[in-house]
């Protein structure tokens, strides 16, 4: 299992929010290229970098920060927002991305997605479900669809693709817990697939108990710039590998 530290960017500042909600936001002080180049130098291999700007928008906005990040540290960074056209999908793999997340276009457009996973591989690709009363939500979580999460990954992943990343919009920035019945009934119907947990990940012990569950990976955010998930521990925990 890969515990993933977050990075979310409104305007080239580090960010994080309640429940998606833009207007109930808390910024911090260090800049997400700090902030990366800090997790780099404790050991931190992931990234999950997440465009707010551009997530809300047409392209990604803050394809900089991403490029920066890149050039400065050898992390491997997952980077999502805004990724709607093919161009910038390729400006995100050139500015620095190991993977992208995509998430409205998939739920708008999934044959172009589909087609994306065939010509760059579904290793690069990981579909973003961000999950509201069991419905999709895009555009920055501003728009409820009626996209069903489990509906969603079947069609996705009997056309290959394999990593999904899923947020309960409703446990999002809370730190009271994540949904574990949500991850559990999603592997009990696709027990194959790369299952990225997200949203509301507040302590060490609940790392493990999503662990047991069989989740691929934890995105933690913040916990971890509020002190709740320590960097250090998680390294003594768990060693260099997971991290």
């Amino acid at each position: 299992m890969k515990i993933i530290p977050a990075i979310d960017i409104i305007e080239g500042k580090s960010v994080r929010l309640r429940q998606g909600d833009y207007q109930q936001k808390k910024v911090y002080d260090q800049s997400p290229v700090d902030i990366a180049i800090e997790l780099y130098h404790k050991g931190v291999k992931y990234l999950h970098l997440v465009d707010l700007d551009g997530a809300k928008s047409s392209a990604p906005k803050n394809l900089y920060s991403l490029n920066r990040i890149a050039l400065e540290t050898n992390l491997q960074i997952d980077f999502g927002g805004g990724i709607k056209s093919e161009d910038s999908l390729i400006q995100s793999f050139r500015s620095g991305a190991s993977q992208v997340n995509i998430g409205s276009l998939a739920v708008r457009n999934p044959i172009l997605v589909k087609f994306w996973i065939m010509k760059y591989g579904a290793e690069k690709i990981i579909l973003g479900a961000d999950v509201k009363d069991g419905k999709l939500a895009v555009h920055g979580w501003q728009e409820t669809t009626d996209v069903d999460i489990l509906e969603f990954i079947d069609d996705f992943s009997d056309d290959g693709a394999v990593n999904f990343v899923c947020t309960d919009i409703s446990k999002d920035g809370m730190m009271q817990g994540s949904s574990i019945e949500l991850y559990d009934r999603i592997l009990d119907n696709f027990p194959r697939i790369n299952l990225i947990a997200s949203g509301g990940v507040s302590s060490i012990e609940e790392i493990k108990q999503l662990e047991e569950l069989g989740v691929h990976g934890v995105i933690i955010g913040k916990a971890l710039y509020e002190g709740l998930i320590d960097i250090e521990e998680l390294m003594s925990e768990y060693g260099s590998s997971q991290i």
